[in-house]
């Protein structure tokens, strides 16, 4: 399947009608050509998010925590032949969330949109999920059907907070689950004088502390005994950490786009450029029981000469560190987890 070309619409498999709202150039979806839709369960606690490019987009993919759950990744590694991917989905449910993926093939499919071959379409959607069965129903999560109906809703603009892969988010755990705060998922998009974007959004789901990289303040941190945020490098430090052994699954899950021409391994280059932003958002990041894993897309609408190059690494992972901030400032408290907004009056989700 060496082919990047996409099946012409018939009456049966026609094109997804465009949508005219104006985009939140604020978003992953302030990137022309990207569409973002979700399917949520507020009663289980868990959802999915797919990021549906109108074209098939140049892909590359970096994971760095120690606990990932993910599927085709390995096909965006730099030398492996297919170039470009269809959607991207961030699930929650552990591994059973993966099978959201599943249904955003079929809905592709239905649409004749992939690779082609001679009976037919292929859609290629690499995915990735965190784990939220902690925090609602242990047997309720992203299935197939709720991957078709997430894609469905896909639109040019989107929701932020308890929301599709981020409905299930908890962050700041070094103290133990009773302890933690509620997270959510987060957007941000950047953008350059020379007309190059580069959007983010994250499902903000982390074993450590979120942090605003600009000031250097815990947003959302562990919760002492009388309420207050603790640091959780010092919890460390101290040796407080609650069950050090445990792996109860966190991670940080990121899309990127950018309408900038990457080759694929420059998308692969930028995803890993992209942990940075995690590292300064999320303190401690990349740790044993977290899956962070950042995906790029790249729509390829701007033609990029080496510093063009450079200003996406920059924009995005700037992106990538304001969409974290922004999806806990956006959560609110469920399943007895508080959100920002609880310990503090409100603040719009913002610029950190």
């Amino acid at each position: 399947m060496n082919r990047t070309d996409v099946r012409k619409p018939t009456a049966t498999h026609p094109r997804p009608k465009t949508e005219h709202r104006e985009p939140n150039t604020d978003a992953i979806t302030g990137v022309p050509g990207i569409r973002v839709g979700h399917w949520s369960d507020r009663r289980a606690i868990t959802g999915c998010t797919v990021i549906l490019p109108d074209r098939p987009a140049i892909a590359g993919v970096d994971v760095r925590g120690a606990a990932p759950g993910t599927r085709e990744t390995e096909l965006l590694r730099p030398g492996n032949t297919v170039q470009h991917v269809h959607a991207v989905v961030l699930a929650g449910g552990s591994a059973y969330g993966l099978d959201a993926a599943s249904g955003v093939v079929r809905y592709l499919s239905e649409r004749g949109i992939g690779f082609s071959f001679g009976r037919g379409v292929v859609p290629i959607v690499p995915a990735a999920i965190l784990f939220d069965l902690g925090i609602g129903r242990a047997d309720r999560w992203p299935d197939a059907d709720a991957g078709y109906r997430a894609a469905a809703t896909a639109r040019r603009t989107t929701r932020e907070g308890n929301v599709g892969a981020g409905m299930g988010a908890t962050v700041a755990k070094a103290l133990g689950p009773d302890r933690a705060m509620k997270g959510g998922l987060g957007t941000a998009g950047e953008r350059a004088h020379n007309g190059l974007i580069a959007g983010a959004i994250a499902a903000v789901n982390a074993a450590g502390d979120i942090v605003d990289p600009t000031s250097g303040r815990i947003v959302a941190g562990a919760r002492g005994e009388r309420g207050q945020l603790e640091d959780a490098i010092e919890i460390l430090r101290a040796g407080r950490l609650w069950r050090p052994e445990a792996s109860d699954g966190n991670t940080v899950l990121v899309c990127v786009a950018t309408n900038g021409a990457l080759t694929k391994e420059q998308c692969n280059r930028v995803a890993t450029v992209c942990h940075d932003g995690i590292a300064r958002a999320v303190r401690p990041a990349h740790t044993p029981s977290d899956g962070d894993t950042v995906f790029v897309l790249a729509t390829g609408d701007q033609p990029l000469d080496a510093a063009g190059y450079r200003i996406v690494e920059a924009l995005a992972t700037r992106a990538v560190e304001r969409a974290i901030v922004r999806g806990v400032l956006a959560a609110e408290s469920l399943g007895g987890y508080p959100a920002v907004g609880d310990l503090a009056p409100r603040r719009r989700p913002s610029s950190p």
